[in-house]
This record gives C-alpha cells, structure tokens and sequence, in this order.
C-alpha cells in the first residue's frame, strides 16, 4: 500500500528519510561491489528484476482518496538477491516510479520504508526463523519462506503504512479497518501465490538465481 499524494506531517516524512539515509548508507557499505561489478550474470538479474518490478508496480487499484495498493514482489527479491541488494533495487524501481509521476515526491521517504524496507525486513525475517527452526527442506523453503512470507510481508507493510496515517491523524482507524484492514487478508493470498510461483519455477530450474537457496542441501541431500 502506498500513500499516493502529500498528506503526512513533516516529522514523519523527515523521520523516515532520516531512517532511510542511515540504512542505505549501511546497505551500500556491505554490498560487494566487487562481485557485482565482476559478474555479468549479477547484473543481468538485478536490472531484469527491476524492469519487471516497474511492470508489476504499475498494476495497482485505488482503495481511497489517498491509498493505493499493489504487488509488491520484494519477497521475491530478497530470497533472490538478500536483504541488501532487495531493497537496494526495491529503492531504485521506488525511484523509477516517482520520476514517472505515478508516486509523490513528498512521500518519497515513507514509501521507501513501509514498502521496500519493511517487507523485504520481514521477508528475511521469516527466512531466518525457517532456517533457524525447520529443516531445510524443498517444500518447507516454498511455502513457508515464498509462499507465507510474501503474504505476511505485504501484510505488514500494508499495516505499517495504516498506522502511520492513523498515528498522524489523517484517518480514524474506523475508517482506515472498514475501508483497508480487513481486506488485507484478501490482499496477502494473492502476494504469497504470485510469489510463490516465481520461486518455485526458480527454485526448479534456475536455483542458481537463488542467493538463499542452496539446491545441494534443499534437494540433493533430501
């Protein structure tokens, strides 16, 4: 879910680009460029998945005045790539989209964090929980960490997104539940399918794209 227009107070917007700067900084400092720029395969699947994030971002349905919602992708992303280089492309193609005019400059920072950041946090969040507790096992990566994840990454990042507005007075949280809230489940199952196949068929036959998944371990030794 993303605010379309300029409504949030200055403290949240300069909040969050705060938040935001301090972690990117952090992010480009641990990313190793080295490899990136050395392979071409890297690269080719960096800027291919951000073309198609661009197209999947453009698919969205206005659910107020100010609120819009769409495929994020960003679990996709981060079991492809790691947190990192996720929302390190996730930025880009948030970039991408405000440049086109189809995002406010205004809510740059906030969309930023609620729908790169936050998702792609919760995404290898669950990822290190399953790794931490399950065992590693083909279907237990599938539709624990792309199917449930992605779900539950969009999920969040749809609530993030609603507290702040509820938080800054823009809506009452009436509002916000009758108009949002209780259609976020409808909203995850749909995010967890799409993303669930993607990886499945990468998972199938390109497990190689896959920065977190080991076919070695998930499939040969199983």
């Amino acid at each position: 879910m993303n605010v379309t227009v300029g409504v949030l107070s200055t403290s949240w917007i300069w909040g969050s680009a705060v938040f935001y700067g301090v972690l990117l900084l952090w992010i480009v400092k641990r990313i190793p460029w080295s490899v990136i720029l050395r392979e071409r395969g890297i690269q080719h699947l960096l800027f291919g998945s951000a073309a198609l994030l661009v197209l999947l971002w453009q698919l969205r349905a206005g659910v107020t005045d100010y609120l819009t919602i769409y495929f994020l992708g960003l679990t996709t992303l981060t079991l492809m790539f790691g947190w990192d280089l996720a929302v390190l492309v996730g930025s880009v193609v948030m970039l991408v989209m405000t440049l086109l005019g189809v995002e406010s400059w205004q809510m740059l920072p906030v969309n930023l964090v609620c729908n790169v950041v936050i998702p792609a946090w919760v995404s290898i969040t669950v990822l290190r929980v399953v790794e931490a507790r399950l065992p590693k096992n083909f279907f237990v990566y599938m539709f624990l960490c792309a199917f449930a994840g992605a779900g539950l990454a969009v999920g969040v990042s749809g609530l993030s997104m609603a507290l702040i507005l509820w938080l800054d007075g823009i809506y009452s949280w009436a509002k916000i539940y009758h108009d949002y809230a209780q259609y976020l489940p409808l909203i995850m199952l749909p995010e967890g399918l799409i993303n669930g196949i993607i990886m499945t068929g990468m998972m199938v036959f390109h497990p190689d794209w896959i920065r977190t998944f080991d076919a070695k371990i998930y499939i040969d030794d199983q």
